[in-house]
């Protein structure tokens, strides 16, 4: 099939490769433009430019679709049948829309109706699900509203939001390349998403990432979690800003003061909550790196002191 494809990170490089693999003509890439990236913020081609620059493929920049006129008459030229967009970081107007025959094809990383826009990963686990996945959806003008195509479900156990990028992705390369033998073959129903259990991933930031030590120790884990790799989880000791990346909820006796440390013993930091405790295995002090709390132990012992 004739396609266009539009992503710009690094979980929509999986996709890309697939549609490769599986023999379709990949007429055109679009991404992001070039960012700044690293200490020395050099611009830097997306991790979509980068691949489908090896493949030799055309590749696309534009700053909007929705503005710029000569971007849109080049995409029409192009002639697509369909368009794959995996994470491309713009919400396509109706034009772009209408321009492939058989329509805009979307793969989204959540169960949809739940957790449409920017963060579903993170939000699902932030929220506690039991479970998330893939949804093949086809693109309307809304916000991820479009009627849904194909959806599998994965169970989210104690992944990280990095370790479920990490697993989705290749779920929804599987799907999408699924999605596009059944729509050529007319055998790929419309379903429409149901009105009811709607929610929205908002952005990420990091001043959400702050760990708030009245909060259970259950929840603050879950959220340590959906914090990794990005923004991640902190807090500060003693004028310090500490960054979390893993760590277990522990009963523990009512009494205790939030965010206190309670000792370095074992292979842990082990801090207080409103209920329960926390045991941190990894984390990172302001110039290092993330370590394992026992790595860290033989040379920083803040038992006693509060986090705040």
């Amino acid at each position: 099939m004739r396609l266009v494809f539009a992503g710009t990170p690094e979980f929509s490089v999986a996709a890309l490769d697939a549609l490769v693999a599986a023999g379709h003509d990949i007429v055109g890439v679009y991404t992001q433009p070039d960012r700044p990236f690293g200490r020395g913020q050099k611009l830097t081609p997306s991790p979509v430019a980068q691949r489908a620059s090896a493949l030799g493929l055309p590749v696309f920049k534009p700053a909007t679709l929705r503005k710029e006129p000569e971007a849109l008459d080049t995409l029409r030229a192009l002639a697509p049948e369909a368009m794959v967009v995996v994470a491309y970081g713009q919400i396509l107007p109706q034009t772009v829309l209408d321009i492939p025959r058989l329509g805009c094809l979307n793969i989204h990383a959540s169960l949809l109706p739940r957790w449409r826009g920017a963060a579903p990963i993170q939000r699902a686990i932030l929220a506690g699900d039991a479970e998330t996945g893939v949804t093949i959806m086809r693109m309307d003008a809304g916000l991820d509203t479009g009627p849904m195509l194909l959806r599998e479900s994965l169970p989210i156990g104690a992944m990280t939001a990095g370790e479920l990028h990490d697993a989705l992705m290749p779920m929804g390369a599987r799907l999408i390349t699924e999605a596009l033998r059944r729509l050529e073959a007319g055998t790929l129903p419309d379903i429409p998403q149901p009105a009811e259990g709607v929610t929205y991933a908002a952005k990420l930031s990091k001043d959400e990432a702050r760990i708030d030590w009245s909060l259970p120790a259950e929840e603050i884990a879950r959220r340590i979690r959906g914090y990794n790799p990005v923004p991640v989880a902190w807090s500060e000791l003693a004028g310090e800003r500490i960054k979390f990346y893993r760590a277990q909820p522990l009963a523990a006796p009512t009494g205790e003061t939030p965010g206190t440390v309670l000792s370095t013993e074992n292979d842990s930091l082990l801090i207080a909550t409103a209920r329960g405790r926390l045991a941190v295995l990894e984390l990172q002090r302001p110039g290092g790196k993330p370590q394992p709390a026992v790595a860290l132990r033989r040379s920083w012992n803040p038992s006693g002191q509060r986090f705040l």
